[in-house]
């Protein structure tokens, strides 16, 4: 069935086709601008961190036990971030969201600054550092649709992932050089032209320049956000009782759809997710070192931002159902061709193609899940989504770390690791596929499903 919102569409084909009408909207702009500098700034702190726990402890479980620590808060409050978002405004929510991750940046420059800093005491900062992520998954995603007309919103939805998409290739790999600057090639290298004090400062301190840099950015993007005036959406105020908190897993319930959406993109990249062994092919397989880390990470963000362009100039017209399936399976081909790859080169290509058919998945399932979604409910929903998110991209670190850890140290465990996901990714797949035919059976995401 088609919902109000897909009917409209249809309805404007002129102005759906404006392959840039979202930029038409000034406060779409200033959002979709902090929306990069935020991502930019956490990209940064992400491969500072990877790389800087691995160095500490030289155990895959450590990088994975980042992506837990993250997840736990977002689980834990899941009936409570949804409803802020919808009881207390996108914006405000939003805003302090960014402002709490940038002091967790801080706290990790100074730590490092003052040679403190533990495995421990990342993983707690890293647990606040959750908690603004769980509260600002659902606000982000909720504001977007007060900014632009209906009409535009598929276009919106598009380029807000791209410049997501566009942060994690600058972010990492500009992290990855950042913490160069504190290994010992760089400061010998300062040493010999006569730089002296610089070469003091920086050795040994390439996270400091890390974490530093990424608080400047997210704070700039808090900025901003605050500079969006209020959009003309009435919060609501209903009381947060536990029955309305819980609409949001109801909603998902009961539209297969967007369940089975959903619910492919956790599993496959649950079972795929390769982020936490990144510092140990970078250091122990491909030998690349931090700023190798760092285009290790940018990688699948090159796949997903040329793939997002492309969707953005040519959208999926037909067989969208059939298009995602198949670009999940390959994503977990993919997955495995990276694990098993002891070559720098054919490594960063596998981790471009799989962000590629990622990307697909991404705006298939976002698109449903926005345009489908009641305006009232619509940060519970996303609240859910956000969980959903989490769980595939967080917990698939932590087991693809536990799992590495426990297959044996070094890259073996490592190389086990990482092809076993991507071979449960592409099971997945096959699973999903015959598990939800209607969804297999969408043909065109402003129609609904047609046989």
């Amino acid at each position: 069935m088609k919902g109000p919102i897909l009917t409209e569409i249809t309805d404007s084909p002129a102005r759906a086709e404006g392959r840039f009408s979202a930029f038409r909207h000034s406060s779409f702009v200033r959002y979709w601008i902090a929306r990069f500098l935020a991502t930019f700034g956490t990209q940064i702190l992400s491969v500072a961190v990877l790389w800087h726990i691995y160095d500490l402890t030289r155990d895959p479980l450590y990088p994975g036990l980042v992506g837990l620590v993250q997840f736990l808060p977002m689980l834990l409050l899941v009936l409570v971030t949804g409803s802020a978002a919808d009881r207390f405004g996108r914006r405000l929510i939003m805003g302090l969201s960014i402002i709490l991750a940038a002091i967790c940046a801080a706290c990790m420059a100074w730590l490092a600054y003052t040679g403190e800093i533990t495995a421990a005491w990342m993983l707690g900062i890293l647990s606040v550092f959750g908690v603004a992520r769980a509260f600002l998954g659902p606000s982000s995603a909720s504001l977007i649709v007060s900014l632009v007309p209906k009409e535009d919103f598929a276009n919106a939805v598009t380029w807000n992932s791209s410049a997501w998409q566009t942060a994690t290739i600058v972010g990492p790999a500009v992290g990855g050089l950042l913490l160069g600057f504190g290994e010992e090639g760089f400061v010998s290298f300062l040493r010999s032209g006569g730089n002296v004090a610089a070469a003091d400062f920086l050795d040994g301190r390439g996270p400091v320049v890390a974490y530093s840099t990424a608080f400047v950015l997210i704070m700039l993007a808090a900025v901003l956000i605050f500079t969006i005036p209020k959009p003309a959406h009435a919060s609501n105020r209903e009381r947060p009782t536990l029955h309305n908190m819980l609409e949001g897993f109801r909603y998902i319930w009961r539209q297969k759809i967007v369940l089975g959406a959903v619910s492919l993109d956790l599993f496959a990249v649950l079972m795929g997710g390769v982020i936490a062994l990144l510092p140990v092919y970078a250091e122990e397989v491909l030998h690349l070192g931090p700023s190798g880390l760092g285009w290790l990470r940018a990688a699948p963000g090159i796949g997903a931002v040329v793939t997002a362009g492309l969707l953005a100039a040519f959208p999926i017209r037909d067989h969208a159902g059939h298009i995602m399936f198949v670009c999940v399976g390959l994503f977990g081909v993919f997955t495995m061709v990276f694990g098993l790859s002891t070559i720098a080169w054919l490594s960063i290509l596998a981790l471009i193609l799989l962000g590629a058919a990622d990307m697909v998945s991404v705006v298939v399932r976002e698109t449903l899940l926005q345009l489908w979604t009641p305006d009232d409910v619509r940060g519970r929903v996303n609240a859910v989504n956000s969980v959903f998110i989490s769980a595939s991209n967080e917990l698939g670190e932590f087991r693809a770390g536990g799992m590495a850890s426990l297959l044996g140290a070094g890259a073996g465990g490592a190389i086990a690791a990482a092809t076993l996901g991507g071979a449960g990714a592409v099971i997945v797949a096959i699973t999903w596929a015959a598990m939800f035919p209607t969804l297999r059976k969408i043909r065109r995401l402003d129609r609904g499903v047609e046989s």
